[in-house]
């Protein structure tokens, strides 16, 4: 099985499949169009391919785990050639089985990013199956959870800002304007009330023209009396040095005067919101290819 293509993976572990019986987990995620589902684990190796059915006399082989629970048909749809489970039962196995809340918490996120499942109908999924191993840290993690995060780093940097630091829930990726709606920025997280952003940047950020634009970025945030925090890959192997930076940045912005606060989130009448799974899928087509664009590209 060719272990750098996880949509050749899915396709040789689906032609297993019984009767009764759907491709899930992040294989049926990424299937369906979750592109942050890549099928490797964080060092590198491919995750094997879950596969949920009733039947007892289907076994795991090379590259491919099978899951025998309850699968009623009415939660199995065929996509593109390819049976998977619904992407709600899909993301409910993978925050089931996850193997740490925060690991869940990105799947979450990820799932929502491509509009696959949203929060309410994950909740009600996972409220409608309280018995099954893995509910509590699925529930956890819903509760957890945003719908407008962009990236797995991003998810990984708020849980930093709530979980570790302490803080307040962030707003995630929400356009920040001046007094007279211009916008100024989207940071990929921001405290409402003092204006603290936090602001991931992988290596993409750190070369070329991208470094020079990024900085020109922080610098007009910083002009509208908003206080950004960067934070690097390297830096969140060490989580109590960004607590401390975000600690520092966080006493910054509240100590800047209300005179030097020139941004506001309060989005003019021509802005057209997409924070949510409900107003992304409500966006009329030639609005979803211009204004989403980006979340339909294979994640770098």
């Amino acid at each position: 099985m060719e272990a750098s293509i996880p949509e050749q993976r899915i396709v040789e572990a689906a032609a297993v499949l019984p009767e009764i019986g759907g491709v899930t987990g992040w294989a049926g995620l990424r299937w369906a169009g979750g592109v942050w589902f890549d099928g490797r684990a964080p060092d590198g190796r491919p995750r094997d391919v879950d596969l949920a059915t009733c039947y007892e006399d289907v076994r795991d082989r090379p590259g491919m785990q099978v899951c025998q629970e309850r699968l009623p048909p009415s939660e199995l749809v065929d996509h593109e050639g390819v049976r998977t489970t619904l992407p709600v039962r899909s993301l409910f196995f993978v925050l089931r089985r996850a193997p740490d809340l925060r690991t869940a918490v990105i799947a979450a996120d990820m799932a929502a990013y491509s509009d696959l499942v949203s929060l309410d109908e994950a909740w009600t999924y996972a409220m409608a199956h309280p018995g099954w191993t893995g509910v509590p840290q699925a529930r956890q993690a819903l509760l957890l959870a945003a719908e407008n995060s962009w990236s797995p780093r991003e998810t990984a940097l708020r849980l930093v800002w709530t979980l570790d630091a302490g803080m307040d829930e962030p707003l995630c990726n929400c356009p920040v304007f001046d007094l007279a709606g211009r916008l100024i920025g989207v940071p990929d997280l921001i405290d409402p009330e003092s204006g603290l952003c936090g602001e991931y940047d992988g290596a993409v950020h750190l070369v070329g023209p991208q470094r020079a634009r990024d900085l020109r970025r922080l610098d007009h945030l910083r002009d509208h009396g908003l206080e950004p925090v960067v934070v690097l890959a390297d830096d969140m192997a060490d989580r109590e040095r960004v607590v401390r930076r975000l600690l520092a940045g966080d006493e910054r912005a509240r100590r800047t005067p209300a005179a030097e606060r020139r941004w506001t989130l309060d989005p003019p009448p021509w802005w057209k919101p997409t924070h949510t799974v409900a107003l992304r899928r409500a966006l009329a087509a030639e609005d979803a290819a211009r204004l989403l664009a980006h979340r339909r590209r294979t994640a770098a």
